[in-house]
């Protein structure tokens, strides 16, 4: 090889250390982040009250409460709304909550999937 040529290890135009420090501390950052909203709850409730859903920040259904004053037995299709309108909107809550994470964390960068 041409004296002066290229040795191996990264080129000079290549991601500078400072670069791969901050690459690797908001990678550390998102896990810290993932874990804390892996263990929060969202609650959400339909009907005035009358139905209440809890997810995890994993997005599971950890309870549902119904009120009984809900329960007609000739209207069970109104029932089956209330809990699915209440299960939605807590997992509304808990996507909207990570995205605005995800965005402190991200100064607002759109990483497309990324993480």
């Amino acid at each position: 090889m041409a004296k002066g040529g290229y040795r191996g290890g990264m080129p000079t135009g290549g991601m500078n250390m400072n670069m791969i420090k901050q690459a690797q501390k908001m990678q550390q950052d998102m896990l810290k982040m993932q874990q804390e909203m892996e263990e929060k709850e969202y609650t959400a409730t339909s009907g005035g009250g009358m139905v209440t859903a809890v997810v995890s920040g994993k997005r599971t259904v950890t309870s549902i409460s119904i009120e009984p004053d809900a329960v007609d037995p000739d209207d069970i299709e109104m029932l089956e709304d209330l809990v699915v309108a209440a299960v939605n909107a807590a997992l509304a809550a808990a996507e909207e909550d990570s995205a605005k994470s995800m965005s402190k964390l991200t100064g607002g960068l759109n990483l497309g999937g990324m993480f």
